[in-house]
C-alpha cells in the first residue's frame, strides 16, 4: 500500500535558512583548523571577489571556489564540517528565526523538507540534521580514493536548483500547486517559480520586484509567517 503524495518545502540555505554563507566561513575554519597562513583565505576570499567583480557567473563561482579543496580528506572534511556547525551555534544564533519557525510549521504539517544550495555536504550535513531535513540537494565535490580532486559535479545554483526541485517533487508524486519555496537572491528565482507558493526572504531588488508582479509572499519582519494554512 502505497503513501498518499507529500508536498514539499524548499530552503535555501545560506541567508535564508542561516545567516551565514556556509562555504567560505567554513574554509576559513578548516584552514585555521588545518593550520594554514591566515593570509591564505584573503588571497583566497580576494581572488574571489575579483572573480564576482569581472561578471565571472555564480556556477563558475562555485566550481572555482571548490578548488581550494583540492588534495583535502573527504573524511576530514565530514569531521570538520561538524566541529565548524557547532562552533557558529556557539558563536552566534545561526539560524534565521522566522525561516526556521515556517520550516517547523511545513514539518508540523506533513511535508517534505528539502535544503537545496549550492555549499557541500561537509557544511550541510549538521545542518539537515539539526534541522530534521528529509533530502538534501547540493553541490557534490569530486573525490578519488577519498580525496578531492577540486572539481565539482553541476553546481546547484540558479537554474540548477529548479531542475533538483522538480525532479525532487516528480520522485515523491508531489503537485508544484502544494509545494513551497524559500530564497533570498536572484539566483533563487527559478527555484521560487517552480512551486506555487514562493517565499522572497529578506530585500533583494529583484526577487522584491518579483514578488510584487506575482503576488509572492515576503518575509521581511518579526511577524510569523503561517505556511501551513
Amino acid at each position: 500500500m502505497h503513501s498518499a503524495p507529500r508536498a514539499v518545502a524548499f530552503f535555501d540555505v545560506d541567508e535564508t535558512l542561516i545567516k551565514v554563507k556556509s562555504m567560505a566561513r567554513f574554509l576559513a575554519f578548516y584552514w585555521a583548523r588545518t593550520g594554514q597562513d591566515p593570509a591564505r583565505f584573503e588571497d583566497a576570499r580576494t581572488a574571489h571577489l575579483r572573480r564576482q567583480a569581472a561578471g565571472m557567473p555564480r556556477a563558475q563561482l562555485n566550481r572555482a571556489f571548490y578548488r581550494n579543496f583540492r588534495g583535502a580528506q573527504g573524511a576530514e572534511l565530514t569531521a570538520a564540517g561538524r566541529a565548524w556547525f557547532a562552533a557558529e551555534q556557539t558563536h552566534q544564533d545561526l539560524f534565521n528565526q522566522q525561516v526556521l519557525d515556517a520550516l517547523h510549521a511545513h514539518r508540523r504539517a506533513g511535508r517534505l523538507i528539502a535544503l537545496v544550495s549550492g555549499s557541500f555536504l561537509p557544511c550541510l550535513a549538521p545542518v539537515a540534521e539539526a534541522v530534521n531535513a528529509d533530502v538534501v540537494l547540493c553541490t557534490t565535490a569530486e573525490e578519488r580514493d577519498g580525496i578531492l580532486t577540486g572539481e565539482t559535479g553541476i553546481p546547484v545554483i540558479g537554474p540548477r536548483k529548479a531542475v533538483l526541485a522538480r525532479r525532487t517533487m516528480r520522485a515523491h508524486s508531489c503537485d508544484p500547486r502544494d509545494c513551497w519555496a524559500y530564497g533570498d537572491h536572484d539566483s533563487d528565482a527559478e527555484l521560487l517559480s517552480a512551486v506555487a507558493h514562493p517565499v522572497v526572504v529578506g530585500d533583494n531588488p529583484l526577487l522584491r520586484s518579483l514578488a510584487g508582479r506575482h503576488g509572492w509572499q515576503r518575509l521581511l519582519t518579526a511577524a510569523p509567517l503561517s505556511p501551513a494554512r
